[in-house]
């Protein structure tokens, strides 16, 4: 097994981040720092991750978490404001992690777990995974805009699309899905616009709902969802 893909199987984190981690020198194998990802673990190596003696996890877990605001998506935070790990933190006891991020103000939808082969397929863009999302504006949008986002526009760092856009009951709340992944996306579509996002939850994740999770709290995925969400891979 590959170095970066035995640390994400530790639960560490995912594949992608575990190769940082070996590249900035923070694994050591048989107590020698080891800085290629692609390193094959051999039966009977010692591998530490700063330090500590890691090993693959055996029991897989899924775990869907209702994100509340003013929470980082993150193991940890410098600043010590609170993590989604701070949720599941003593209730959980096998290393998850998030796949993906919703930012601090964003609420919804967020998976955690320890399985790395599945947090990697999952956050790749050739794997096209439904996200839907609901957003309150701080005013109603312009036709010209709404027939914009929908056809397709010009960012930055690239073309943006979305699946669809609809106007839902309530003043100027409306729900879109969108399969790309960049950072803080939906809410640079409005921004660019000149909206301003008053709210913005994460309603619909991969076939998976919010049905019956209360917001900031957390349940192990079904069987039956974790067959489902391997399908989306």
């Amino acid at each position: 097994m590959r170095l970066n893909k035995y640390i994400a199987h530790c639960g560490i984190d995912s594949r992608r981040k575990a190769a940082e981690f070996v590249k900035q020198g923070l694994v050591t194998v048989n107590d020698k720092i080891e800085e290629s990802p692609a390193y094959i673990v051999q039966e009977g190596d010692i591998v530490k991750y700063r330090g500590r003696i890691i090993e693959p996890e055996e029991n897989l877990v899924y775990i869907l978490m209702n994100k509340p605001k003013r929470t980082i998506t993150s193991l940890s935070d410098e600043k010590g404001r609170k993590t989604v790990m701070d949720i599941v933190k003593n209730k959980i006891p096998e290393r998850i992690y998030p796949v993906g991020r919703l930012d601090y103000l964003t609420t919804g939808l967020l998976l955690l777990t320890n399985d790395g082969d599945l947090t990697k397929k999952l956050s790749h863009p050739s794997h096209n995974v439904p996200k839907v999302y609901q957003v309150a504006l701080d005013r109603e949008l312009l036709p010209k805009d709404l027939k914009t986002i929908e056809g397709g526009f010009e960012l930055k760092d690239g073309m943006v699309k979305v699946d669809w856009i609809r106007k839902v009951e309530g003043d100027n709340i409306y729900n879109l899905e969108i399969h790309m992944g960049k950072n803080r996306i939906v809410r640079r579509i409005f921004e660019h616009f000149d909206y301003s996002v008053q709210k913005l939850d994460r309603i619909y994740y991969a076939g998976l709902t919010k049905k019956g999770l209360t917001r900031g709290w957390f349940r192990h995925l079904t069987k039956r969802e974790v067959i489902m969400l391997k399908h989306f891979t």
